[in-house]
């Protein structure tokens, strides 16, 4: 079984260490707990969190407590070539996880910057090229740590601009000795459908938009994503989990919110798939979203409590 203990920041329900039974099912059934990890901290583009990524003191001390946790994998925020801080930094990560019996995935952020189909795409293999290369083909040195389903590498692509042909890409790589398994942000285009294994949830609160009071916290976008994966059975489905979003602090914020409810958002998310997956359908994977993003206020590594209803502030941790 999975249990989280967990605290969610600015406020917690009586007694502060709550006890979150995470599904009944039998060991090997339950979802493997993935994290978002931002690899971009003690770049001066992003705001000061008291450390930075490419620390192995650091990493290691993260990875201890993500597994103290009951997460196996960090899914990490990635974007090629056009990030060298970020992509060095999750190159000394999967050392460290290599190091330390964990794993890392990468979360690929589409190209954006431009309009041209074709050129985007040619920049979309080449940084496939490279992650082949350096994180999960044969030749990677720490391929033993990067996350795989049914012995095949995935990564998660998070779509931005849309001009990306994915046809292309899965054709340049379908000749690569075990060629990884692609996860959407949601559903792909009609068009490319074919190209990806699975989808994957995101942090939103879905179709009633996003709440002054913070109060949507994605209920329905969740109820029609599993629904959604049902009819598709062939395909991977990754759950979503959040504790909460703000954006204040995000250079690039729209004054967006989703409340921790003293901890119940989390406590919602954690558990919403067990509204269509049991022991006869489990879900393969399910993504804590996030780790670190202090920017947008997802961040679950230094859950604490200041106060609600009175409450003292405590530490949290899952296991």
């Amino acid at each position: 079984m999975i249990f989280l203990f967990v605290m969610a920041s600015g406020c917690t329900t009586l007694g502060a260490h709550r006890m979150l039974q995470q599904n009944s099912m039998a060991p090997g059934i339950s979802p493997k707990l993935l994290a978002v990890y931002m690899p971009w901290f003690g770049n001066h583009t992003h705001i000061d969190v008291g450390y930075s990524s490419d620390d192995p003191a650091v990493l290691r001390k993260q990875i201890q407590h993500a597994r103290q946790m009951g997460i196996s994998a960090f899914v990490v925020d990635w974007y090629g070539e056009s990030n060298p801080y970020s992509d060095h930094n999750f190159m000394v990560l999967q050392q460290v996880a290599s190091e330390s019996h964990f794993q890392v995935a990468l979360l690929y952020n589409e190209a954006q910057d431009q309009d041209d189909d074709a050129q985007t795409t040619d920049a979309e293999i080449a940084s496939f090229d490279e992650a082949y290369k350096n994180y999960f083909g044969p030749t990677a040195k720490y391929r033993d740590a990067y996350l795989a389903y049914n012995g095949r590498p995935i990564v998660f692509i998070f779509p931005k601009g849309g001009h990306v042909d994915w046809n292309r890409v899965r054709e340049h790589f379908s000749g690569w000795d075990n060629p990884p398994l692609l996860i959407y942000k949601d559903q792909p285009p009609a068009k490319y459908a074919d190209d990806f294994a699975g989808s994957y949830a995101w942090v939103q609160p879905g179709p009633g938009g996003w709440a002054a009071d913070g109060s949507n916290w994605g209920q329905a976008y969740l109820d029609s994503f599993y629904k959604t994966m049902q009819k598709q059975p062939s395909k991977i489905a990754v759950g979503g989990a959040w504790p909460g979003f703000d954006d204040s602090a995000a250079s690039w914020g729209l004054n967006r919110h989703i409340q921790s409810a003293c901890g119940k958002t989390l406590d919602e998310t954690l558990n919403f798939y067990q509204r269509y997956y049991d022991n006869s359908k489990p879900l393969p994977f399910l993504l804590i979203e996030t780790w670190n993003d202090y920017e947008e206020g997802t961040a679950i590594e230094r859950r604490t409590e200041t106060n609600c209803g009175g409450n003292a502030t405590a530490r949290s941790s899952l296991h």
